[in-house]
């Protein structure tokens, strides 16, 4: 069980902030103060110092939050695990990008209930960045991400490998000879939200050619992917997406590849969770039977 003056010091870690940290936890500004002091001096250091009137993390302050998170982590999963003990059913509480969750997840999930039945599987859909702060507030037990994330704080597999490809309706009016990505940077550029996977891979390829998203004549702003693949089908703009998203619009000629000679990228989904759990082999297990393959990173 997470000692309560735990759960204090993530609250004020979340807002930076006591007041707003008690209003959270409904409890008053002094008995936040004194759980942060109680921590303070059972690890003998200080936790939070201040800029002016701003609370930010010491140094100590910040490995206790990465332990802290792992810790909460664990504890969710413990629960779920003796749970299932409880009541006889498997239980898998995870999260997934929106690529992941619509094109990949699903075939792995059916074979999985396949060998067991009983299992009670949810899946969270979202982008990279929200299923990173879900599994950090110990929320999911893992997630599949297509997006980058931050090595240092989980551990991680390859899940697959998937080509990244740049895509239109057929018959959309390219620039002649258009075999550059320079050459499509006079179109409308449609592109997912800050924050999601798609996009910042994306990025991170234009940004090795010395190239931004505001290169693009004009971009277009998508949250949803399927809208995004309709818009894109309607001859709106060109878009770049991961092979798995399109792989039946491409089959069944509703859009087409744009085949660039300096644009031939394949990029991670990668298996994740919080970094020194103490359930590595659960996890590792869990991964093959999900139809993983790859070797660690």
């Amino acid at each position: 069980m997470l000692d309560f003056r735990i759960h204090t010091f993530l609250a004020v870690c979340r807002h930076m902030n006591f007041t707003r940290a008690a209003e959270e936890l409904h409890i008053t500004q002094p008995g936040v103060s004194r759980h942060i002091h109680q921590l303070e001096e059972a690890y003998g250091v200080r936790l939070f110092a201040y800029e002016g009137k701003k609370a930010v993390l010491t140094e100590a302050g910040r490995l206790l939050l990465e332990a802290a998170q792992t810790v909460k982590h664990d504890d969710a999963f413990l629960r779920e695990q003796l749970a299932r003990l409880e009541d006889g059913h498997r239980r898998l509480h995870f999260g997934a990008t929106l690529t992941v969750g619509a094109y990949v997840m699903p075939a792995a999930v059916g074979a999985y209930l396949r060998r067991h039945p009983d299992a009670r599987v949810q899946m969270e859909v979202a982008n990279t960045r929200e299923l990173l702060g879900r599994l950090d507030a110990g929320k999911l037990d893992f997630a599949v991400v297509e997006g980058f994330f931050d090595k240092t704080s989980y551990d991680h597999l390859r899940y697959a490998s998937e080509p990244f490809v740049a895509v239109c309706a057929p018959g959309y009016p390219l620039p002649p000879e258009a075999k550059r990505l320079a050459d499509l940077l006079g179109e409308r550029l449609i592109t997912r939200e800050p924050g999601s996977g798609t996009r910042t891979i994306l990025e991170k390829h234009l940004e090795l050619q010395n190239l931004t998203l505001g290169d693009f004549r004009q971009v277009m702003e998508i949250s949803s992917l399927e809208a995004l693949k309709s818009l894109a089908m309607e001859g709106c703009g060109v878009t770049f997406l991961y092979q798995a998203a399109v792989r039946c619009e491409l089959a069944d000629g509703r859009l087409q590849e744009i085949e660039l000679e300096d644009f031939r990228y394949r990029h991670d989904f990668t298996f994740l969770w919080r970094k020194n759990s103490v359930f590595p082999a659960w996890y590792h297990r869990l991964f093959h039977e999900l139809g993983g393959v790859e070797a660690e990173q």
